[in-house]
Formats: C-alpha cells, sequence, structure tokens
C-alpha cells in the first residue's frame, strides 16, 4: 500500500504529461503481481467496492471525531478522503492484534470484495489505525473511486505500453476482454507470455474520434475529399454481435447491454456496428433529453420501454463476419454497410445517410439548419480514411452549431475537487421570473445549470474573493451568495425538465463570460429561456 500511496501522490504534484507516463511506466515496471495490476485498475476506473462508499467513510470518522468538527475540516478542506487522513484519530494498536501491520494493495482489494457491509467497516478502521497520513488518503481514494490525480485511463494505458514492445492500440484491442489484477496482461507486455486470447467478435474497439472543425482551416480542405453526415445528438455506442450473443458498449467501453433491450432483440447477427444511440418515434428523431430518461437506469420499466423506444443510428461497421473491414477506405466500409443493412433490414437500426454537397457554402447552410432539427451540427469524414482508434489530425471532423448564450446570475457556489478543493468553481446560476404565489410581487431567481470551466486561473481567484466577501448563507461546502454577479453561459440546447424548479435544464452548459460590467437586475428572463426549448 505504501509505494502505491507514494505513487498517487507523486502523480497528484506532477503537471507534465511525461512526467506523469514516466511516474506509471516505472511503477508498472517494479510493483509485483497484482499489486500493479490493482493499481492500474484504479487508475483506470475498473475497481468498485459494493460494501464501502462515501456514507460508510462519514460514518466511521464520526465515531471518531465529533460530527460538527468534521463538518467544518470537510467544508474548509473541500475533498472526504484528505479531510479524513488528516483528521483520522488512530486508536491504541495494541487493542487490535495484527493492526500495527499496514496492509498491502492486493489484500485490501482482495478483502474488500469479499467484505460485507457488517465486515467492511471494521476493514477499513484498522486499515486506517495502521496507515499514515499520506496511506490513509490512497486507501479512501482507492475506496471512493475518484482518484483525481491527473491521469485518465488512456494516459494509464500509454504508460503500459512503455513496458515492452507493443503498441498503445494493440493494447486497447484486447483491454476490455481482460479483468483485473490484469496478470497475462502483464505478462505478455514484458515478453514473458503471448497474447490475451479474447471473442472479438464481442468485445469493445476503442473508437475513432473526430477533431473539432477549425472554420479557418476550412478553406484549405477540399470537398472532394470529405463526406458529410448529421451529428446526431445522441450517445455514441458500439453494437458487438457475433455466435449467437450481442453486447451494446458506450465509447468508454462500458457494457450498456441491460438498459436497452429493444435494441439488442434486433442484434441477431454477426457484424460490430459504430453508431448513435437516440429515441425514435416513427421514425422521427426525439430530443437529447428523452434518451436521458432512459441513461444510467438500473432497471427498464415496460412503460419506459414504450414512452422512450430506443433506435441506433449507424455510421459505421468494423468487423462483418470474420472480416475486419477497419484498414478499409471509408467510402469501401461504407458500401460495406449499406449492402448490409439492405441484406439484413434489422429493426431499430437504421444507417445515418450521407448528405449531398459540393461547395462548403452548402455545407454551411446544412449546419444552420441543423438547431431547427434537434441536431448537434455536421461530421465530416475523408473517404480514403481507415478506422483508427483514437482522435488522429485529419480524416475526421466534427463541426457543432453555434452556442446559445443567456446572462444569467450567480446563485450557489461550491468547493472544487483535487488542485481546487480549496477554492469555490462549482457554480449553480439561474434567471429572474415572477414570484408565484397569491399576493407575490416582484422577481426571484431560480436554478438552470451548474458549470465549473470556461474561466482562467486569474478570474477563478477573483471569483472566489467574491463569493467569501458575498456569501449570504452556507449549506456544508456550498455557499448561497447575493444577486450581484452576471455569467454569461453558453449551452447547447434547452429541455424541459420536472427535477428543476425553474423547470428546464441546459445541455452543456459552461461559463463563456463573467460580466462583471452588467447589473444582476438586468440578466435575462426565464420566459426568454423556455422559447429556445426544443419539443
Amino acid at each position: 500500500m505504501r509505494r502505491f500511496a507514494e505513487l498517487l501522490d507523486r502523480l497528484s504534484f506532477t503537471p507534465g504529461r511525461n512526467a506523469k507516463l514516466t511516474l506509471m511506466a516505472d511503477y508498472f515496471a517494479t510493483a509485483p503481481d497484482p499489486d500493479r495490476g490493482w493499481a492500474l485498475a484504479a487508475l483506470t476506473g475498473r475497481l468498485d467496492f459494493a460494501a464501502a462508499k462515501p456514507a460508510m467513510i462519514r460514518s466511521l470518522i464520526e465515531q471518531r471525531v465529533d460530527p460538527e468538527l468534521f463538518g467544518w475540516s470537510y467544508d474548509y478542506v473541500g475533498d472526504m478522503a484528505e479531510t479524513v487522513a488528516l483528521i483520522w484519530p488512530a486508536e491504541d494498536k495494541s487493542a487490535e492484534p495484527g493492526a500495527k501491520r499496514a496492509p498491502e494493495l492486493s489484500e485490501v482489494v482482495e478483502q474488500l470484495s469479499r467484505a460485507g457491509r457488517v465486515e467492511a467497516p471494521r476493514l477499513v478502521a484498522g486499515w486506517l489505525d495502521a496507515l499514515d497520513a499520506n496511506g490513509r488518503w490512497a486507501l479512501l481514494k482507492l475506496i471512493t473511486g475518484g482518484l483525481r490525480v491527473g491521469v485518465s485511463a488512456r494516459l494509464a494505458k500509454t504508460a503500459l505500453a512503455q513496458l515492452g514492445e507493443v503498441s498503445l492500440e494493440e493494447i486497447e484491442e484486447v483491454w476490455h476482454g481482460l479483468a483485473p489484477p490484469f496478470v497475462p496482461l502483464f505478462a505478455w507486455l514484458e515478453g514473458k507470455g503471448d497474447a490475451p486470447q479474447i471473442d472479438l467478435r464481442r468485445a469493445f474497439r476503442p473508437l475513432m474520434l473526430a477533431n473539432p472543425l477549425d472554420e479557418a482551416e476550412l478553406a484549405k480542405l477540399d470537398p472532394a475529399d470529405f463526406r458529410a453526415e448529421w451529428k446526431w445528438d445522441g450517445i455514441r455506442v458500439q453494437l458487438a454481435a457475433g455466435g449467437g450473443e450481442a453486447r451494446l458498449f458506450s465509447r468508454s467501453g462500458d457494457e450498456i447491454s441491460a438498459a436497452f433491450p429493444d435494441v439488442m432483440e434486433a442484434a441477431g447477427f454477426d457484424a460490430v456496428l459504430d453508431g448513435e444511440l437516440l429515441v425514435a418515434r416513427g421514425g422521427e428523431i426525439a430530443p437529447f433529453n428523452d434518451l436521458q430518461q432512459r441513461l444510467n437506469r438500473k432497471r427498464v420499466t415496460a412503460k419506459m420501454l414504450q414512452d422512450y423506444p430506443a433506435h441506433l443510428r449507424v455510421y459505421d461497421i468494423l468487423f462483418h463476419g470474420e472480416d475486419d473491414l477497419r484498414a478499409l477506405p471509408f467510402d469501401a466500409r461504407r458500401a460495406r454497410l449499406e449492402a448490409w443493412h439492405a441484406e439484413t433490414a434489422p429493426a431499430r437500426i437504421d444507417l445515418s445517410p450521407l448528405l449531398d454537397f459540393a461547395r462548403w457554402e452548402e455545407l454551411h447552410a446544412l449546419r444552420d439548419s441543423a438547431r431547427e432539427k434537434s441536431i448537434e451540427g455536421l461530421m465530416l469524414k475523408r473517404g480514403d480514411s481507415p478506422y483508427v482508434a483514437g482522435r488522429p489530425k485529419g480524416p475526421w471532423f466534427k463541426w457543432k452549431r453555434d452556442a446559445l448564450t443567456l446572462d444569467t446570475v450567480l446563485m450557489y457556489a461550491q468547493r472544487g475537487h483535487g488542485k481546487r478543493s480549496s477554492l469555490y468553481s462549482d457554480y449553480t446560476f439561474g434567471t429572474w421570473r415572477a414570484k408565484e404565489g397569491e399576493g407575490d410581487e416582484g422577481e426571484e431567481l431560480v436554478p438552470v445549470g451548474k458549470a465549473y470551466f470556461g474561466f482562467t486561473d486569474e478570474e477563478l481567484l477573483r471569483l472566489d474573493k467574491w463569493i467569501r466577501a458575498n456569501t449570504t448563507e452556507r449549506f456544508g461546502p456550498v455557499r448561497a451568495v447575493k444577486p450581484g454577479l452576471v455569467f454569461e453561459v453558453a449551452f447547447d440546447a434547452v429541455h424541459r425538465s420536472k427535477r428543476h424548479k425553474s423547470g428546464v435544464a441546459l445541455r452543456f452548459p459552461r461559463i463563456h463570460r463573467i460580466r462583471w460590467d452588467k447589473p444582476a437586475a438586468e440578466a435575462d428572463r426565464l420566459p426568454t429561456l423556455e422559447t429556445l426549448i426544443e419539443e
């Protein structure tokens, strides 16, 4: 556990990408199995402990420390794991046999994976007693899953590629067919074993992604080289079917098959498809808000299936039977996709149509019409581009419609996480509306969204100072502020929402500009926002 804690600590204070890669590669090369495999699982979000959750940690600390004192400390520090690690008062270690020994990483993972809700608190408390502050912090980060050390799953896999003569693409090809602690993977990377064997027909393949289009770059491109499609407003998925089985994956490789049985019923073929998951009724694509009713659901009811019928609109075909088509040019893959669909004609699955254009000006007009069709924008793909994992520069571009903007008023601020844990960097903002109720006069603010990016470090420091000076109430780590600061917010769309007091929800809101100069009374009203709702 000590080496894992040191790795997390150094990663959290190391800003450079290459330096982080070196730290991880050194750890993977020198740490023993299965510890390095469990560390890799933690860094890539592949660990989950059903019996150990943040509520359990809060209960443990409140048994050792006055709850009010813990609340103040948590409010000041802003991070649960860091607060508990610093404030934890160890009991007399001689009272518990074995408590003086700090646990190994594999011991923590294996015991906690088997523990029930009664045993887990005892285990965690004993480990917290045995570890120093840094070890406690690493243990709690491991349990909660929110490492926040500036390492993505892809960066961790890039570090793996430095162990041997294996490319990142080869690692990603087999990644989702492997399970922690990844002993066969490390043996392969170090030349001590063969490549792991997985069933490629039902495994996730890393998706090919597009780069945002810089319009200044558009004039340098030849329209004849590109094909255009709509950028549908759903979620990117991959459907892998073969051998009588099928799996539906999100863009990050998480399996979501159980949440969409209506789509899976149609997957009685042998192919791997890349497309967009949507809700459709009678051939008409519904707004994203309808799809959101189906996302992250553990149980899908018959009413939900009826009210929000799922639909897959396919962009590309990666495998057809045993044939791996990814090395073919886009035009050749498209021809295979059209032939496959005409032959198979699966229910709830159709093709994303190609758009006719000869000049960029024609695409401009199509893009301008995207909003009225509840479409995000356009995709441009070179006709000669193979299907390559990641985000290569040049073959694919996304050209999203222009964002909408609105002047809102800051209502609440909350401390951030990691490097922002001491600063108020997460903001809830609202618009004005007429007060409701008999005899009410004037206007009130109602929240319409949250955002935590879109400003510079210098602006963040100034915002934090303003929030502290204008706080009216405190709710744990959250502060309410007087209505005196205007945010110009950019967002992609507006939908109706029963969960929000305002009755609306913004899609992908971000801070566009801080209007220090504008009086809060001049911010926008809720009726203005309601005119933008996409039905």
